[in-house]
């Protein structure tokens, strides 16, 4: 009976402040310096190197126009995610946001 041993390496978290910042067309160094950090702390949040306390994840949300969340669960470079359709009729006028609503409630199968 061959022995397995078990993998107790922890993985580390994906997080998504890189891609904040691509989709924001931001350098290292423009981001850092908006929030008053180097550019190698910046490098270094994105690869993992460096951790974060919540005031560090409220500065990088606040720079890079986003809510702290999103920086650790939404991919904003995903193309076609739920999220940034939201996003999208969310800048629609009321008149449009109703429609679009009412269109998803009807594809839900919950129109009223």
């Amino acid at each position: 009976m061959e022995t397995v041993t078990p993998n107790f390496k922890k993985e580390r978290p994906r997080y998504f402040f890189k891609e904040w910042r691509k989709h924001r067309g931001l350098t290292q160094e423009e981001l850092a310096s908006r929030i008053g950090v180097s550019a190698s702390s910046v490098s270094q949040l994105e690869n993992g190197k460096q951790g974060f306390t919540d005031s560090t994840l409220e500065a990088y949300a606040w720079a890079l126009g986003c809510n702290p969340g999103d920086l650790l669960m939404r991919n904003p470079l995903e193309e076609n995610a739920m999220w940034s359709i939201w996003e999208d009729a969310m800048k629609a006028d009321p008149a449009r946001q109703q429609q679009i609503v009412d269109y998803a409630r009807f594809l839900l199968g919950k129109a009223s």
